[in-house]
């Protein structure tokens, strides 16, 4: 374990206690011993009447899941901690908390407070395969809310089936969380957020001429400015998001699997490889120094409030080499989840709009990369030696070519995707070929709209480096999940409201599938997210849209679309009617 915010772990659990584990700095870990079983009786006493959020305003979460544990997390109120009060934790395996497998007690208060007051305890080693477990956490005669956590499978386990929740994008300023309300009810195993969990900013920056204004919406940064500039900016964000009653639901009731994509950081962040920094759509982007102190603020704060196991040491000299966001999860001999960061690596964006000499994919110069060369190197090698039946890359941006318009007179406006680094797309998806990789699919977002594609080795037109490119070989398919509040095209364009929507949406699905052939249903009309199966005869992909406007349990949702996929064959089956009928 390392980094200056390393979780409170397990360490050689004996009995129904255990020693937790707490990093005094980046190097050195102290132990805080379990309680006597008398101050035990103290430490898990609570009032049950005593309303959870006095002392846990972010209720609790859970994630980083292994077939032997998960992390667990909350965050005690500052204006109730007290550093000579020790915070409990209890597992067990019922929601009523009577069988109790695993309890123990945090007591490090100097790297509580160091951390904005989250505490992460670590299960890993305390718990059973591919089980569900309830826990909550008592600090001072306070109990939170029950979360439930849930493990991954045996490596040789072979399960039946696996559910998850797919999730992306959720500007707090432009909408309410009714779909976590929803997500929160799901029969689904484990979330995937695949990135833009909170955005950087506190104005309307990224709003459209259709958003509308959101009552109790509001933010107001520490720092005093409209976009983050301190770690107490990011902090600031983190702790109103998780707020939010719909999302603490969701976050108590599954276990999160956590990616990333630029808004955690600032929007449309890369590496400048000729100031060696990160920069990005910031009023202070042309400032090396102040960009990369900003960007490991905004790294620390994510590791804090996130329920993740990722490698983190900010003591680290090179910033891309502090943290580590890739990362695979199996789950059995079923899936395989590939995780990958494509914000700390990536060169700058390319324009949208082609000249005769300038960026037009076919213009792309050599060597451009979103990954890097070692987590390239590893995503490959990944995905082409896995061994489950099906192989999943949970990717942040669209990962198959966007094109409007036709031949030469194309544009590529998600340059932020792939299409600006289509040299490295076509070396995976070529490797991915190559090796025969069967039952392929990516989950992706960013986009804020709902796509199911075929993946190809190579794409008709010049969207892979040549004239006349034939159209290459199916090798697995993607699924977009759609924004769960953030601007979509439609919103952009003020189309989404009364007739223009009802117009405009089908005509808008039918002009980007006919401009792009691999792309078999197009909708950005809608907010939600999706849910993602995966069996040992199909994996099916059902997007669903929930009404962002009212902050009700009781918002519309609907069945935007669905579909469904053989094993063993790269076909996308349309099966909306069969969804929409439940």
């Amino acid at each position: 374990m390392s980094g200056d915010d390393a979780l409170n772990g397990l360490d050689e659990p004996s009995g129904n206690h255990s020693e937790l584990l707490s990093e005094l700095d980046s190097h050195n870990l102290a132990f805080a011993m379990s309680a006597s079983e008398e101050d035990d009786k103290d430490v898990f006493a609570f009032d049950p009447d005593v309303d959870p959020s006095e002392a846990f305003p972010q209720s609790v979460a859970s994630g980083g899941p292994t077939p032997s544990g998960a992390i667990v997390w909350t965050r005690i109120a500052p204006d109730v901690f007290d550093p000579e009060e020790p915070l409990g934790v209890q597992v067990a395996t019922d929601e009523a908390l009577e069988d109790v497998v695993y309890d123990g007690i945090v007591t490090d208060s100097e790297r509580i407070r160091a951390h904005d007051y989250t505490v992460k305890v670590d299960l890993d080693g305390s718990l059973d395969p591919n089980s569900t477990y309830y826990y909550r956490f008592v600090y001072d005669g306070v109990a939170s809310r029950v979360g439930r956590c849930h493990t991954l499978p045996r490596l040789d386990d072979s399960p039946e089936s696996m559910r998850f929740a797919v999730l992306a994008c959720q500007n707090y300023l432009n909408g309410y969380y009714p779909a976590y309300h929803y997500i929160a009810e799901e029969d689904v195993d484990f979330l995937v957020h695949v990135g833009d969990f909170v955005y950087e900013s506190a104005n309307g920056d990224f709003k459209g001429i259709g958003s509308y204004d959101y009552v109790d919406r509001d933010l107001s940064l520490p720092s005093g400015h409209e976009r983050v500039h301190t770690l107490e900016d990011y902090r600031y964000l983190h702790r109103t998001y998780r707020e939010d009653e719909f999302l603490q639901e969701a976050l108590e009731s599954h276990t999160l699997i956590a990616g990333w994509d630029d808004h955690e950081l600032v929007n449309d962040v890369y590496w400048d490889r000729h100031t060696d920094a990160p920069s990005g759509d910031h009023p202070k982007s042309e400032d090396p120094e102040f960009m990369t102190e900003l960007v490991a603020e905004g790294m620390h704060a994510w590791w804090e409030f996130m329920p993740a196991r990722v490698e983190y040491d900010p003591s680290g000299d090179v910033l891309q080499e502090r943290f580590k966001l890739w990362r695979e999860f199996e789950f059995g001999d079923l899936v395989s989840i590939a995780l990958t960061d494509e914000r700390l690596f990536r060169d700058p964006p390319r324009e949208a709009i082609p000249t005769p000499d300038n960026v037009g994919p076919q213009y792309e110069p050599p060597g451009r990369t979103m990954l890097g060369e070692e987590q390239r190197d590893w995503l490959v090698d990944t995905i082409t030696s896995s061994d489950t039946t099906w192989t999943v890359w949970a990717d942040e941006v669209l990962t198959v070519p966007f094109r409007l318009g036709s031949g030469p007179l194309s544009v590529y406006p998600v340059q932020g995707g792939w299409d600006g680094y289509t040299r490295e797309r076509q070396q995976i998806t070529e490797a991915i070929g190559a090796a025969n990789v069967e039952n392929f699919v990516t989950l992706t977002g960013d986009m804020h709209c709902y796509i199911a594609a075929y993946q190809q080795t190579s794409y008709p037109g010049r969207v892979t480096g040549g004239e006349g490119v034939a159209q290459g070989d199916r090798i697995g398919v993607e699924f977009m999940t759609p924004a769960i509040t953030s601007l979509n095209v439609a919103e952009a364009l003020h189309l989404t409201r009364g007739w223009r929507g009802k117009i405009t949406e089908p005509i808008l699905t039918k002009l980007i599938t006919g401009m792009n052939p691999h792309i078999e249903f197009f909708d950005s009309h809608n907010w939600g997210y999706s849910v993602v199966e995966f069996t040992r005869e199909e994996c099916t992909y059902v997007g669903y849209a929930v009404d962002k406007t009212e902050n009700s349990a009781e918002a519309e949702r609907e069945v935007v679309t669905a579909y469904r996929v053989p094993e063993g064959v790269v076909n996308l089956e349309d099966v909306t009617d069969e969804y929409q009928s439940e």
